[in-house]
Parts: structure tokens; sequence; C-alpha cells
């Protein structure tokens, strides 16, 4: 294709040739006013002079024609898998491919929408526009067809597009559809452990008349709540947390009848569970040399708060010091275990030996403590086996083992037992050796012999296999009997020590009921975009995990053992949302990014947002589907006006643009023919002026 076109090249600025046309033309007007002979050949000769100095040209391109290049946008992200989208738009982009690949010279470029990885930023539609048509030029562009559900969380604030070609809109889905969802108005971030924090919500209905829905709040699975409620108004709930960390709260609605998807139905609420200060009553009797083992081990712990009483002067004590002298107070037994005995989280005694001869109702009480959800740890040494000993109180009811009246008194290593490795509050303990070698830990130099009882479970044994840790659920609470009183050579590092800060401080955790410390847990967790599944259990292979994604789909997972009683499984996830596994009993939820994905909180198709777009370019925003019928429609070739869409067609403007290749240019003024034509007036000039001298 060659186009040929006149220009200038002027050899002086044009303002100068400007200046020297305006004295050209005085001085030809007063030679025109004097009627000199002569004068207009003069008036020639200076405008040939000046067309040369503007140094005229004949330019002559060749250009190759470029193709049209069509933008089609294909929404993929998770809104549009709802209903008969997913079709619609598949059989839509397959139509207009067939057609603009019919259309001469035109490049489609495909851009897809995909939804993010955390599903909080919604349909980024333009966004994925700007990137697809980034090295596309503005002249080559002849439309952007978009086929969406018309959902889109990233409109222009300027309300301008960021190109000029034709806009054209298909919108999935079909019309009168409804949808109600949960939105959350207000929630606390944090909640103290056993408390109430109040959230609120509210149900949005689009496309309906409100009606009563019911409404349910889960606490990690567990029903907290279920009654009818009305939409379009602010809900208050108070929720109770009732673990360390998260507890996460699932608000949802029943799925009305023809509902366009329950997935919105349902909200996700975490929050986090913090702990006011572990409250923990040490009681130390008879002196010995680990006595601040204990005491060293709680009051480095920044979550306890920890309560020290040592008794040094038992009753029987005699010696003849007027009361008003001592410097000592008497034991509070009643405010410690009477009235105040509910304010603590666990209570341990180290090696006490009923030196205050309690009464009987003060370790009945304990008891009671323990059932109803206290802990007791005892570390005893020999006084246990003595005759005013706690054997002979209450409390001996509750002990997980029963001392035999027997001490053995030799060196030995302690072991963990098969269910010990498996058990949280010793497993992978440091030194522990595998199984059938021995520990490397310090010898122990004293232990009470003892025999299990039923329910008890026994992590650590000593010489002749006889227990040495034994932990047991005794109704709500929670009991630990260490039969040694030698742990503190591990503290001390005697012949390289043993793991006492680890092992105690489990000890005490999974007493106190330490969510991280129970036998039997599933836990879900991420990792980036990967979801990873935990579970621990004391007994056998637990089998595969049900897992259910945020779209209602399950799949089992198999779990591999990665150390004794710890099973776990890592996998992708799919997509943004609240997932939920299942084992057994044990029920597990994750959500992954945002809380409520801003993809599935409306979800109704509209052409309200994107149609007063398209009208600037001219173009629509259109329903594929109309009575039931899919629609496409035609594409036509508009090349003037400003209106490119009509009832059953949608249009684009060819741009015509081309590249080009070759330059041909013919100087005007130059060479012989521009010397001819400015010689010519002057000679006709002198010729005319020679012939008046001869006259």
């Amino acid at each position: 294709m060659n186009s040929t076109t006149l220009a200038f090249s002027p050899l002086l600025p044009w303002p100068w040739l400007a200046a020297l046309g305006v004295l050209a033309l005085i001085g030809a007007g007063l030679l025109v006013h004097a009627g000199r002979r002569g004068a207009l050949m003069r008036v020639a000769a200076l405008a040939l002079a000046l067309l040369g100095l503007a140094d005229p040209r004949i330019v002559t391109e060749t250009r190759q024609p470029l193709e049209d290049i069509v933008a089609v946008v294909v929404d993929r992200s998770g809104s549009q898998t709802l209903d008969t989208r997913k079709p619609q738009t598949d059989s839509a982009l397959a139509t207009l491919q067939a057609r603009l690949k019919a259309r001469p010279d035109t490049q489609v470029r495909l851009i897809e929408v995909q939804e993010s990885e955390t599903g909080g930023e919604g349909t980024q539609l333009f966004t994925a526009i700007a990137q697809g048509l980034r090295d596309v030029p503005a002249d080559r562009l002849a439309g952007v067809i978009a086929l969406t559900d018309g959902v889109v969380h990233d409109l222009p604030a300027s309300g301008k597009l960021p190109f000029t070609a034709p806009f054209h809109v298909l919108i999935t889905g079909r019309e009168g559809e409804f949808d109600r969802r949960v939105e959350l108005v207000e929630a606390p971030r944090f909640g103290l452990v056993g408390k109430e924090v109040t959230a609120s919500i509210r149900i949005e209905i689009e496309g309906a008349r409100a009606a009563p829905a019911r409404l349910t709040v889960k606490r990690n699975g567990e029903v907290l709540l279920s009654r009818m409620v009305m939409p379009q108004a602010n809900i208050p709930l108070p929720l109770k947390i009732d673990r360390v960390g998260m507890n996460l709260f699932e608000i949802g609605i029943e799925t009305a009848p023809g509902e366009l998807t329950p997935l919105n139905n349902t909200l996700a609420l975490p929050i986090e569970g913090v702990r006011e200060k572990l409250r923990a009553l040490l009681v130390s009797g008879e002196p010995h040399a680990g006595e601040r083992t204990w005491r060293n081990l709680l009051k480095a712990d920044p979550n306890v708060d920890l309560v020290h009483f040592t008794i040094l002067r038992p009753p029987e004590k005699q010696d003849g010091t007027p009361t008003n002298e001592l410097s000592l107070i008497a034991f509070p037994t009643r405010e410690l275990f009477i009235t105040k005995i509910k304010e603590f989280d666990l209570i341990i005694f180290d090696r006490y030996s009923h030196q205050t001869f309690l009464p009987s109702a003060y370790f009945e009480n304990m008891v009671r403590y323990v059932r109803e959800g206290g802990a007791i740890l005892f570390a005893v040494g020999p006084e246990i086996l003595s005759r005013n000993g706690l054997l002979s109180t209450p409390i001996a009811s509750i002990l997980p083992a029963m001392p035999s009246g027997s001490l053995i008194e030799r060196p030995f290593r302690a072991q963990l037992t098969d269910l010990g490795r498996r058990h949280p509050v010793t497993r992978a303990l440091e030194g522990a050796g595998k199984p059938g070698e021995g520990a490397t830990w310090a010898p122990f130099f004293r232990q009470i012999a003892a025999q299990s009882r039923s329910g008890a479970q026994g992590l650590m044994q000593g010489p002749e296999g006889n227990p040495l840790l034994e932990l047991k659920r005794e109704g709500k609470g929670r009991v630990g009997l260490m039969l040694s009183d030698h742990v503190w050579l591990w503290a001390r590092g005697y012949k390289g020590g043993g793991p006492y800060l680890d092992l105690l401080r489990r000890l005490s955790h999974w007493l106190m009921k330490e969510p991280e410390l129970e036998e039997e847990a599933l836990r879900l967790s991420a990792a980036g975009n990967r979801i990873v599944i935990e579970r621990r259990t004391l007994g056998g292979p637990p089998g595969p995990v049900r897992l259910t994604e945020p779209a209602g789909t399950t799949e089992n997972v198999p779990l591999a053992e990665v150390e004794p009683g710890f099973w776990r499984a890592e996998m992708n996830a799919k997509r943004a949302g609240l997932y939920k596994a299942e084992n057994g009993t044990l029920t597990s939820w994750l959500n992954i990014g945002q809380a409520n994905p801003r993809e599935f909180r409306k979800v109704v198709s509209t052409t309200t947002l994107l149609a007063p777009l398209a009208a600037t370019t001219g173009g629509s925003a259109r329903r594929l589907e109309t009575s039931g019928t899919l629609h496409i429609p035609k594409l036509v070739d508009i090349r003037t006006g400003t209106q490119f869409s009509g009832e059953d067609y949608i249009g684009l403007r060819p741009t015509e643009a081309s590249l080009l290749t070759g330059v041909a240019i013919a100087p005007l003024g130059l060479g012989v023919l521009g010397l001819a034509l400015l010689l010519l007036p002057l000679i006709l000039t002198w010729a005319m002026e020679g012939r008046r001298r001869r006259s």
C-alpha cells in the first residue's frame, strides 16, 4: 500500500521565511502601485525564491497493513463457577473466537481473569486488561469484549477507561437471581479464655423479599446458638472463648430454596483466645536438694503467676520459743484449700508429708477440686511412705499409681514407655534414644516402687519397669505423679543432666490443659498457599482425614507418620475460604485468605456496574441469556460514528493501522527544475526591461 504527500523541509526557520514573505509582499505592492513594468514578474520571482527556501518535496510512503487486535476478556474468578455461568462463558467464548477468526486481518488477544490466591481482592477485571494490553498500541485496538458476571471489584476511580476502543460486556448468569449472605459488622480480634466477647453481624438479601432466617453459631464445630432472626438488621452475638489460641466461630444461615449459592451463607470469624496468667500454687514440704527446681521453673515462665509456700515449722515442733517472737507465719491452710482453691489452675505438692495435719475435709475438698476441673501434681520422695503421709488421706483415691511401700535406692536411667514416646508431654525428648536403646540422661538414685492404676498413662519408668511418671484424668480434672525426687540432678547438670525444662514445662502445662499438648488432636494450619494437616494420637494409624473445601467438595487425605504418635500431610489450597477437616470424632477448621472473601460477598450478576463504562466508548453491557435462551450478538465493523452497539450486534472499529516499510522523497526546489523555475521570471523581467530601454 503506497501513499503520496507533499511535504516541506525549510532551509530557514518558518518565522524567518514568514518575515521574508512579508517584506516581499510589501515590495511587490509598492511596485504594482507605482505601475512599473515587470512588477508582476518580480513578484513571481520573489514567490518562487521563497518557495525554494521552503524546500517542497513529494514523499511517497510504502506501508504494510497491520492486523486489528480484538481483546476477549474471560472472567474465571470464583463467582463465575456458580449456577450455569461457566458453561455460558465457555459457549460464548467458543462462538466469539470462531467469528473473530473469520474476520479478515484480526488478531485475538485472550485475557483470563484468574482468582487470586487469597481471594481477598475479588475480581480484578481492569487490572487484568491493563496487563494484557500493555504491549498493544492504541491505534491497533479494534475493541474489547468481556465475558463476566458483572461483579467487578477494581472499577476505575475516574470513571474512564484507559483505552478508547469500543468496550462490550456480555453478562453471564440469569435475570432475577436471588441470594442471601452474612455480613460481619464488627468483631474483636482477641478475647480472654473463659470470657464472652460480642460480635455483630447482618444478613443481607439481593433480589428477594426479606424473610426470617435460622441463624446457627458454632465454635470449633460445636453448636452454641440456633434461632430465627430477621435480615437487614444488626444482630449482636455473645461468643465465649473456650481455649488458648485460635477460636474459629462459624456463623451461618440455612440455604433457602432457589438461592444462588450457600457459599456466602457462612461467615468465618477467627478470634484469638488469650489467657490471663495461669495461677499455680507450689507447696514445698520436707526440705531437700531439689526444693527450688519447681520454683525456678515456674517463676521463669511468663505465663504463670506463682504462689509458693514452704512448710518449715510443723505443728508438732516444740522448742519453747514464745509465739510472739516467731518470725514464721502459720500455714494458711483454710484460705488455700477451702476458700481460694478454685483460683488456682495447678497445685503442686513437692515432697509434702502432711506436716500440718490438715483435716480430712480439706483433702476431700482437693479431690472435689480436681474432679470439677482442677489439676494437682505430686512430686514425691520417701515421705509418701510415712505413716501420716498422703496415702492416709482421701487424696490417695485419685493418685495415678499406688506406692507399694518399698523404696528403690540404686542408680538407674529413666526410660520412656511405648506410650511415652507418643504422648505430647514426653514425645521426642532430647536424649531419649530410639526404641530398644537406652536413654543418655543422667541417672536417678531413688524411686518409689508403685503399681499403676486403671486409666493411668505411664510415660516414664524406672528399674524393673516400675512407673516413674504417671498421668491420669480424674473427672474433669487431671492428676500427675512423679515417683522420684531426683529430677533436680538433671537441672544441676550432673553427668550431662537431662531435658528437665522441656519435661517439667510440658508436664505442668498438660495438667493446666494446654491445647497444644492434648493427646488426641486434629489441627489445620496454613503455610503460604499450602494446607498442613496434623494429627496427634496415642493409638494406631488414624486413617485418612476427610477434608471439605469452601465449594463443598470433599476428599480423603492420607496421613504419614513423621514421629511416634504424630501424623502429617500437606496439600495445595485450591481456593480461598473455609476448610473443614474430620477424623473420627475430631473436627478442625481453617480459613485460607481473608476470613470472608470479597469474591463471594456479592454474587448476583448485574449489568449496572459496567454499563456506564461501556457507554463512554459507544459499547454496551447486556446479558447472554434472555428468557432461558443463550444469545450471542453478531460482530459488525463500524468505521464512522460513536455508537458501536445495536439490539443484536456489537461493533468493532477497524483501525487501518499499518507499518512503514519504505519512503521515496522527490525534492521540487532543487536541481535543474528548481533553477529553471527560479530563473524564468528573472529572465522575462530582464527582457522586458531591455525592451523598454530600446524603446
